[in-house]
């Protein structure tokens, strides 16, 4: 048998060809066994929930899909609330408020509840401010209080009744200051608050020993 392989090319040349044949099959069966063993990747998905920020992650195993989805919607969820808390601007305040404020005088807001016994009586206090030179006196329902937001919001307007009095413009250098009073206020608080705010004296500062 030997003999007649060595002396017929053709035989040898089969010999090699099943040989090659049979080794291919080898290997793709091992390799196709390795696929079937290696584990499918897992993708999973996040929702927070009452929103619509969700996450997905795709990974080798299932916990860490779900670690990744975790980590995609808490930075989705925090770019999300950085873009909610970014503030509107203000809206522009009614005019007669920017003409008196521009000419120089005193600004005063009372804002009231409407049928309040305290906003009544608030509303008392600042009619004395109408014997003094150069104020210009605004009082707001608190329903309109979005119009002067401009003002209200720079002090934090958090209740009602509420006594805001602004600076000059000729004593803030052109950078409006003002200052925010909460509850019920006498007639001769009201008019100290107007005073300190035209203040145009020296500061006088404390400085124990």
């Amino acid at each position: 048998m030997r003999e007649k392989l060595n002396k017929n090319p053709m035989a040898q040349a089969g010999i090699v060809l099943l040989l090659l044949v049979a080794a291919a099959f080898m290997l793709l069966k091992g390799s196709g066994g390795e696929e079937s063993e290696e584990a499918a990747p897992t993708e999973a998905t996040v929702a927070v929930a009452g929103t619509d920020v969700s996450g997905t992650a795709v990974a080798a195993t299932p916990g860490a899909a779900v670690e990744g989805a975790i980590s995609a919607a808490a930075g989705a969820a925090s770019t999300t609330a950085s873009a909610v808390a970014t503030p509107l601007p203000a809206p522009p305040l009614p005019k007669p408020v920017t003409n008196a404020y521009d000419s120089g005088k005193t600004v005063v807001l009372l804002v009231v509840h409407d049928g309040g016994i305290d906003d009544a009586l608030a509303r008392q206090s600042v009619e004395s401010l109408g014997s003094m030179s150069d104020v210009a006196l605004f009082v707001v329902p608190v329903h309109q209080i979005a119009r002067y937001a401009a003002i209200t919001l720079g002090v934090d307007v958090n209740r009602v009744p509420a006594l805001v009095v602004m600076r000059p413009k000729d004593l803030s250098d052109g950078i409006p200051e003002a200052s925010v009073s909460y509850g019920l206020q006498t007639s001769q608080g009201v008019e100290q608050a107007v005073r300190d705010a035209r203040y145009r004296g020296p500061v006088a500062s404390y400085h124990p020993e």
